[in-house]
């Protein structure tokens, strides 16, 4: 009989009547790296959470070794010297990189915390698994993509053989991706075992010894991913055929939408602008993809159009009106709708209902108010309308939290909102990110309809895929500045990769 590492037999939980994880069991081998693979709300991140503590299964046990075991929280995973990755951050914004990795594993000595070992042993594991960080930057200076090199490197700093990776690469730029698949694979090779959740099959092709694969909080089989494919794995999760080329019309501009000259927007680093002089231009029935390796200006580039960044100099004409400095709500109202980057800061009020998310921009019209008062039942009917049509999953529906639902499916509450709301101009901000080929399927045909119906779409990926396939025209972003344009029909991936690095520069007038 095999002696497993861990071992999670006839799982089941629920959440409000409904089972998040319906009898499952799952079995990791020591030192193989084994896929979870599923779509969102599938319930793969529940029964991870189950392994780390943060939940408790209402049936079912637990193996490590082949001994039964019992974990009432994080500490006591910890202790069986099991780790995880959040999907969604477990930092402390205000905290330094250094004070996050050692929190809840201070070394001390005379009630002083001892940073100086903490801080060579946080270098030391940087340089060994090429995740750089600035040990003394805050949290909130730092990009989405360092705060998951923070969240890698909390788990390395424990000494985990047990290591749970959710979604670790939905951040990363496509060289580090390689990189983290490179380093998970020398830590199998160490003899770490490794559960890898990810809704990128091909990176399971590339790195996994085996594959689960779950469906609606059932178990749906376990694969040798040697002996599977990619069209096999994708039927298994979704339970049927996924077109992974975007099917789309030749584009038919029109009039410009939105014009940006000459822009400037600060950064965090002194003496250096994020955006540095920055112009072009979006019209209408078109596609507009900015490129580039995160941390090069797209972030703040997209945060001073929506308005969420003060503009240091230039301009920003929105059909034919300057918003250069006007409110984020009369830019609403003007018809420019906003799928964030962050979800959780700048796109949902996690702790309000995902009906009451859906309404945010509407709740203050006719239809859902009279004389001040919220009409509910009126906002009842409208979220379950997009919740069907745009297919999201919640446990208790319209009255769920959205801070309880799984990452895709409060993506998918966001996108709804801002697509039902008719916009002019639709600027979409890693839409896909941590998403399953289904739902990413489903969302690159809301953006390519928006683009049919006359909508302009300003769209900043760093899924190469999707750039290549979504957009009508790629302007690469590099260190601030626009360093080329390109035509996804005439170039190819390792051209747009190289001015991502900043090793071509072909900028073409005023884009």
């Amino acid at each position: 009989m095999e002696n497993y590492a861990i071992e999670m037999l006839n799982i089941t939980k629920t959440f409000g009547g409904k089972p998040a994880n319906d009898n499952i069991s799952l079995q990791l081998r020591k030192g193989e790296i084994h896929a979870l693979l599923g779509e969102n709300g599938a319930g793969k991140s529940t029964l991870m959470s189950i392994l780390f503590g943060l939940y408790q299964a209402d049936s079912g046990i637990i193996k490590k070794d082949g001994e039964v075991i019992e974990i009432k929280g994080p500490k006591d995973a910890n202790k069986y010297r099991i780790g995880m990755v959040h999907q969604h951050f477990k930092l402390v914004e205000v905290f330094t990189v250094l004070e996050n990795i050692i929190l809840g594993s201070e070394t001390t000595k005379f009630g002083f915390i001892q940073k100086k070992e903490s801080r060579e042993k946080i270098i030391k594991l940087s340089e060994e698994y090429g995740l750089n960080v600035d040990p003394d930057k805050l949290i909130e200076n730092t990009t989405v993509g360092m705060q998951q090199r923070v969240e890698i490197l909390k788990m390395l700093y424990r000494d985990n053989d047990i290591l749970i990776f959710d979604e670790p690469t939905a951040v990363l730029t496509p060289q580090e991706i390689e990189e983290l698949l490179k380093i998970m694979k020398r830590l199998a090779e160490s003899g770490k075992s490794i559960l890898f959740i990810t809704h990128k099959i091909n990176e399971i092709l590339a790195v996994a010894d085996r594959c689960t694969v779950l469906r609606k909080g059932q178990y749906v089989g376990t694969v040798n991913v040697s002996e599977t494919n990619k069209v096999e794995l994708t039927e298994m999760m979704v339970g049927r055929k996924v077109e992974f080329v975007v099917q789309k019309e030749e584009c038919k501009p029109g009039d410009t939408v939105l014009e940006v000259n000459k822009l400037v927007v600060s950064g965090s680093k002194k003496n250096k602008n994020a955006v540095n002089n920055v112009s072009f231009k979006v019209r209408r029935g078109e596609i507009v993809c900015i490129a580039g390796i995160d941390g090069n200006g797209q972030s703040e580039l997209a945060y001073g159009i929506t308005g969420l960044e003060k503009i240091k100099s230039g301009s920003i004409v929105f059909n034919g009106e300057e918003i250069t400095h006007s409110s984020v709500n009369r830019r609403n109202k003007m018809g420019l709708a906003h799928i964030p980057e962050d979800r959780h800061k700048f796109g949902l009020v996690l702790d309000f209902t995902l009906e009451n998310n859906l309404v945010l921009k509407k709740y203050n019209e006719e239809q859902f108010q009279k004389f001040r008062f919220i009409k509910k039942d009126e906002i009842r009917k409208y979220a379950e309308e997009l919740i069907e049509k745009f297919d999201i999953r919640s446990p208790q529906g319209p009255t769920n939290s959205a801070r309880t639902m799984s990452g895709g499916n409060q993506q998918k509450a966001i996108i709804a909102r801002e697509i039902d709301v008719n916009p002019e101009l639709l600027i979409a901000v890693q839409p896909t990110r941590g998403l399953d080929v289904g739902a990413i399927e489903f969302i690159h045909k809301q953006i390519v309809a928006q683009r049919d119906l006359g909508k302009a779409v300003l769209l900043f990926s760093l899924e190469l895929d999707e750039v290549m396939n979504l957009s009508d025209r790629i302007l690469v972003m590099y260190e601030g500045e626009i360093v080329g344009e390109l035509d996804p029909k005439q170039t190819t991936v390792n051209e747009l990769g190289l001015y991502m690095a900043g090793t071509k520069n072909n900028v073409k007038g005023d884009n």
